[in-house]
């Protein structure tokens, strides 16, 4: 018969475990959105190939990680703290697959582009490259407060979250420009509206696993709040 104390050691370091996994898959993430933001910005096919061939890396781990917490849920039966952490899991887990699908997204976009021998490249298009260094360090920082289960670093990481929004905005209207100046760079033009789009989704989903980290840490439920409520929350808490 299994002690009380060795059974509550072996639960421990499974909820160990499954925090390292999901720190694993968003380092993945971050390398596989890195290749992609480097294959649009130097029209580098490889580069797109690779970061697209990650995205099954990505959707293994998502695997793994949905079996370590349904194994905890259903063996452990979870309360309190714990359960709030094993669901700040589940819904990260997602939102870092997703990730790993719009990075996809901006590969597929270079690759496009470079068939077409388009000119469109992110040093014509300010907006986009800094769109995407925010987008980065806003799933950097996401992963950072994950790790360390930081309130008020993920409750800045909600606030920057309307700048990608604004500068997404921005990209779009440089882009209806050169549409309405040469209608031959129509094509090239939407597909670079495909990756900006991609591009603004990884600030969402980066806002989103901070609003999980509040959630674990303090929990409440910042989901539709305002940055603004958001800070009073987890000042609160």
């Amino acid at each position: 018969m299994v002690s009380g104390d060795h059974s509550s050691k072996q639960y421990d370091a499974e909820l160990e475990q499954m925090r390292s996994r999901i720190l694993q898959m968003g380092g993945l993430v971050e390398s596989q959105l890195k290749l992609a933001m480097e294959a649009f910005e130097a029209a580098d096919v490889e580069k797109a190939d690779t970061a697209i061939a990650n995205d099954r890396r990505v959707n293994d781990l998502q695997l793994d990680l949905d079996m370590m917490v349904n194994h905890l849920i259903a063996r452990r039966q979870p309360t309190a703290g714990d359960l709030r952490m094993i669901m700040g899991v589940a819904k990260a887990i997602t939102d870092l697959e997703r990730v790993g699908d719009e990075a996809a997204k901006i590969a597929r976009a270079a690759k496009w582009l470079q068939e077409k021998a388009s000119g469109f490249r992110m040093h014509r298009i300010p907006d986009l490259r800094q769109s995407g260094e925010i987008a980065a360090r806003m799933l950097h920082r996401s992963l950072d407060a994950f790790a360390r289960l930081d309130g008020h670093a993920a409750a800045s990481i909600i606030r920057d979250d309307a700048g990608i929004d604004d500068r997404f905005r921005a990209t779009l209207r440089q882009l209806i420009t050169y549409m309405m100046e040469d209608p031959r760079s129509i094509s090239s033009a939407i597909d670079t509206i495909w990756a900006a789009k991609a591009i603004e989704r990884v600030g969402d989903h980066a806002k989103n696993i901070a609003e999980h980290v509040i959630f674990i840490a303090h929990g409440t439920d910042v989901r539709h709040a305002s940055p603004d409520e958001v800070e009073r929350a987890v000042s609160q808490g």
